[in-house]
């Protein structure tokens, strides 16, 4: 399989300056050919940069999504609406929806039901806190996270992306090492039915993609503030195994 690499443009960029991002972008990558490309900017730009990459080799994602299909809620989006810009994708899990927004376990699985059901590609997020680890806890989280999202639809797991994002490495510019990264895309592999795609997120940068791209077990990346200038996000997308 190709691999992924998605960009979380978070709460940047209004959509005069999300424009402007992916035509230079667009223009650094126009040989790029071998690997899935995915844009998820803010809700504000979704319509413009939809408009912008149809037809190209850019998939365009959201950051997060209602399980309710419509109704009296306000200042949420429905699967449904983003849908009709023309996502693929949804962000389901973000640590910052975790932590910062207080979203549960049952939130996320109510959101992955549903985003299955009217046919957006989930990108799951899970991953632990700085302390969580220090105390060996990272399996644990990892495994409650996922057993809880997936609540029954284990089945469907193959039909999800997966994004290992270890929120302690998260813009703190700490990243992983390749080792640790890999050590829970195998533990969450052998949590699965079916074989799924599983990417790192957690300070991706230009300087450390292509070592963990390197590993077979990283089948990709969500990157987060590199994602928001064209020549860093390019030479992410751009990333050699052969380094």
């Amino acid at each position: 399989m190709e691999p992924i690499i998605a960009g979380n443009w978070k709460m940047n960029k209004e959509p005069g300056e999300s424009r402007a991002l992916v035509q230079k972008l667009m223009e650094l990558t126009g040989d790029v050919k071998d690997r899935i490309m995915i844009l998820i900017p803010p809700f504000t730009s979704l319509a413009s940069v939809g408009e912008l990459v149809r037809n190209s080799r850019f998939k365009l994602g959201a950051q997060n999504m209602h399980w309710e299909r419509s109704g009296a809620y306000t200042g949420e989006i429905s699967g449904l609406f983003l849908k009709a810009v023309g996502c693929d994708y949804v962000v389901i899990g973000h640590s910052e929806r975790r932590h910062v927004m207080g979203e549960t376990d049952e939130m996320i699985n109510k959101k992955l039901k549903t985003a299955l059901e009217i046919g957006l590609i989930p990108i799951l997020c899970a991953g632990e806190k700085e302390e969580e680890r220090e105390a060996g806890k990272t399996e644990a989280v990892i495994e409650r996270q996922i057993k809880e999202a997936l609540k029954d639809i284990e089945n469907e797991a193959h039909k999800i992306i997966f994004a290992y994002e270890p929120v302690w490495a998260i813009g703190t510019g700490k990243t992983a090492t390749s080792q640790q990264a890999v050590e829970v895309h195998k533990f969450i592999r052998g949590m699965l039915k079916k074989p799924s795609t599983i990417l790192y997120g957690g300070s991706v940068k230009p300087e450390n993609v292509d070592t963990l791209m390197k590993e077979e077990e990283i089948q990709g990346a969500l990157v987060g503030g590199a994602s928001l200038k064209p020549e860093s996000f390019a030479r992410i997308i751009k990333f050699t195994k052969d380094s």
